[in-house]
């Protein structure tokens, strides 16, 4: 792309950062639109800008006009943020967990093949053909939605700028805090891996570019059977405890290959071995961490979700972008596990401050 627009790679590096920064904005404003407008209404229209986005970026004469239109398809993030709000307007919380579970380890799928077919396609057909797959998936979810999802929550009263103002509401809840926090952190580990993985792959293992994108496998291997789990028991044993074991997975996965580096006993394997169990926790925890989210205020639970999300994503941004200064050649991936480390303890942290204030609201 650099090559094809004649602009310089980091100009073409902006296509990730950006598009992650506007996603995050969106979130925050596409959660109260859809519960002021029902969720099917937010998601269609989002669907069509994000294929019209797509066919723009496709056919964009310069680079200043795909970068507009690549920020432009960050308004596919509804189907992110109000689909699981969808999941909670229609079960309870625990059961919403499972449901959630089940459907992230379907999005777990993506990580492990995009990579290899965008590969693929360049090769074959040209930067283009990334863009042509989006835009036929695209379709394809936007005609699904319209024929397959109902409205699941009754649209409110409230002006616009009303609906804005019950933001306060969610940001005084020390509970949503504290379940946003649990997995904003915990997914902050698998962020700073995306932003440090290339790097350590290519330049302190020497790994070919094809090796490098195999890799991403190994965190997304083990969130879809953390997806599984949840989806299995988070109904059954509740979410705190499904919260709990995930976040230790990362923990105390993490901790033992940190500990290995720092001995001498390092090695590329190994730090997969990691990415397994963040992969593992993230997908036990997340699920259960969204669902109580989401619970905290019902009524407002696209709200929820959005923001909630808009916290995960800029954080993540954050933490991509600080764990690319943090590695040299010298350091190796050390420096990388003690910032992943030290953002799962910080979501154990925060995941026993939430159920701190679940037993008080039961004590209540």
């Amino acid at each position: 792309m650099a090559e094809y627009f004649d602009a310089p790679y980091q100009q073409i590096q902006l296509t990730v950062s950006l598009y992650m920064f506007v996603s995050a904005i969106l979130m925050i404003i596409v959660g109260p639109l859809s519960d002021k407008f029902g969720r099917r209404p937010v998601i269609l229209w989002g669907m069509l800008l994000f294929l019209l986005a797509t066919i723009g970026c496709m056919v964009s004469p310069t680079v200043e006009v795909f970068l507009a239109f690549r920020m432009a398809q960050s308004v596919v993030v509804v189907g992110l943020a109000i689909s699981r709000a969808s999941i909670r307007d229609s079960v309870p919380a625990a059961e919403a967990a499972s449901l959630i579970g089940y459907v992230t380890m379907g999005m777990a799928i993506a990580p492990m093949l995009a990579p290899a077919v965008g590969g693929a396609l360049d090769e074959a057909f040209g930067w283009q053909s990334s863009f042509a797959m989006l835009a036929v998936i695209g379709f394809a979810v936007l005609v699904l939605s319209w024929l397959d999802l109902g409205e699941t929550a009754p649209k409110s009263d409230n002006s616009i700028f009303q609906q804005f103002k019950e933001y306060p509401e969610l940001l005084k809840a020390r509970r949503f805090w504290a379940y946003a926090l649990t997995n904003a952190f915990s997914s902050g580990a698998f962020f700073a891996y995306l932003g440090g993985a290339p790097f350590v792959g290519a330049v302190v293992y020497n790994l070919s570019p094809m090796m490098v994108g195999a890799t991403f496998a190994a965190p997304s291997i083990g969130y879809a059977t953390g997806n599984f789990l949840a989806g299995r028991f988070s109904a059954r044993l509740g979410i705190m405890p499904m919260i709990l074991a995930g976040v230790s997975s990362v923990v105390a996965g993490l901790g033992i290959v940190m500990l290995l580096f720092l001995s001498g006993f390092g090695s590329f394997w190994l730090f997969l071995v990691a990415m397994v169990f963040v992969g593992l926790g993230n997908g036990m925890t997340i699920p259960n961490a969204t669902s109580a989210m989401l619970s905290v205020r019902p009524k407002l639970a696209g709200t929820a979700s959005g923001l909630g999300g808009a916290i995960m994503t800029a954080g993540g941004a954050g933490l991509s972008a600080y764990a690319g200064t943090l590695l040299t050649i010298e350091s190796g991936a050390t420096p990388l596990l003690v910032l992943m480390f030290a953002s799962s303890v910080a979501s154990g942290i925060t995941a026993l401050y939430a159920r701190a204030r679940d037993k008080k609201m039961d004590a209540a």
